[in-house]
């Protein structure tokens, strides 16, 4: 197992690819600040994109998920430059520039882009409570699976604030705009059975079966299966889920299709032949241009 360390966070990946990311502020219940933000994004811009890696299981240290944004911290606790003006034009022509990369971007929406940029399953297993950006965080990973001791609110009402971490997009995608918008005027704490009943949660598991449950699940995802065809499987449902017409998914589909076909899905056609595994070549790190 190999092991890369953190300030906020523990890294460790299995014989198996299956990477653990855990939130690792137990005395602060993983309440996320400024250094955990900047940790999560490495993690998914660089650790995670390693080929090794087939896919992430996410979860929290101690009794918690992800207790929200620390608001402990002095001045402004989200970390941003409070001396800016910024206008909507300026924030996308300067959105990668000085002061608007460090001083207006939202830190929980580039962890979130960086999670959902990431070819690969990211599954998320809350253990306990996650709120705030502790709850926005996970939406951006692929599913959800809950213990019974998880409580998860979208309780920005409460401070004043908005939902962040680009989950106006991804909230009403899982969940429905009704329930969605319900969650979040309410800004109520939710229990494991209400997000499940929502369909935030794919599934409900005691304490003690969670994370066994997860990467049961998620070794079912990786097992005999080529990392580029699961790659661009995920780029296709995420993109032609919001397309305006079938169309745009039809021509992204006969790309996927004629590459994946003339590489590991020549291999993959053998081993059904022979009835035998596969072995798969194809890299994450390689995938066709498709859109």
């Amino acid at each position: 197992m190999s092991t890369t360390e953190y300030e906020t966070l523990r890294w460790s990946v299995d014989e198996d690819g299956i990477a653990t990311l855990t939130l690792h502020r137990p005395d602060a219940l993983n309440a996320f600040d400024v250094t955990m933000a900047r940790e999560l994004e490495q993690v998914f811009l660089t650790d995670a994109r390693d080929d090794d890696v087939r896919a992430v299981v996410v979860t929290g240290e101690g009794r918690a998920f992800c207790a929200g944004m620390d608001l402990s911290a002095e001045g402004n606790v989200f970390g941003l430059d409070e001396s800016l003006e910024p206008t909507p034009a300026q924030l996308r022509e300067h959105l990668e520039e000085a002061p608007f990369h460090e001083g207006l971007r939202d830190t929980g929406g580039k962890v979130t882009l960086a999670i959902h940029a990431l070819p690969k399953p990211v599954v998320a297993a809350i253990n306990g409570p996650a709120v705030g950006i502790g709850a926005t965080m996970t939406l951006a990973m692929d599913l959800r699976l809950a213990s019974t001791k998880a409580r998860i609110g979208f309780v920005f009402g409460r401070l004043g604030i908005v939902p962040e971490a680009c989950s106006s997009w991804f909230l009403p995608r899982i969940v429905g705009i009704q329930q969605a918008l319900e969650w979040v005027y309410s800004a109520d704490i939710l229990t494991a059975e209400q997000a499940h009943a929502g369909r935030l949660v794919r599934s409900v598991h005691e304490p003690e079966d969670l994370l066994p449950a997860t990467y049961e699940l998620v070794r079912s995802f990786v097992r005999d299966r080529s990392p580029v065809a699961l790659g661009l499987a995920k780029q296709l449902l995420y993109r032609n889920g919001a397309a305006g017409d079938p169309l745009e998914a039809h021509l992204s589909d006969s790309l996927a299709m004629f590459y994946t076909s003339i590489a590991d899905g020549k291999e993959g056609v053998a081993a059904f032949r022979e009835k035998r595994s596969p072995r798969f070549t194809g890299r994450a790190s390689q995938l066709p241009e498709i859109f």
